[in-house]
């Protein structure tokens, strides 16, 4: 079983389906589990969708898009 730090640091590669099947299973085993991690994965959902309604759908460079996530999921932590 993964730990909360590795699943929640696995959802935007899970939502971009950029995770390798044993990856995959593994973050989704967790998530079956652990409904902190569910609510992070759900806020993720959430975020994505409105940063796509607002027409933020701009792809980033790899290096601020990694800053951005770990920023949000600092957030996520907070709440």
């Amino acid at each position: 079983m993964i730990s909360c730090t590795e699943a929640v640091a696995r959802l935007w590669a899970y939502l971009d389906r950029n995770l390798g099947r044993l990856e995959e299973q593994e973050l989704e085993g967790h998530l079956g589990l652990c409904r902190h991690c569910c609510g992070e994965l759900e806020f993720a959902r959430h975020l994505r969708a409105l940063l796509r309604r607002s027409g933020a759908a701009v792809a980033l460079p790899g290096e601020t898009r990694a800053r951005l996530e770990a920023l949000i999921r600092e957030l996520g932590g907070q709440r």
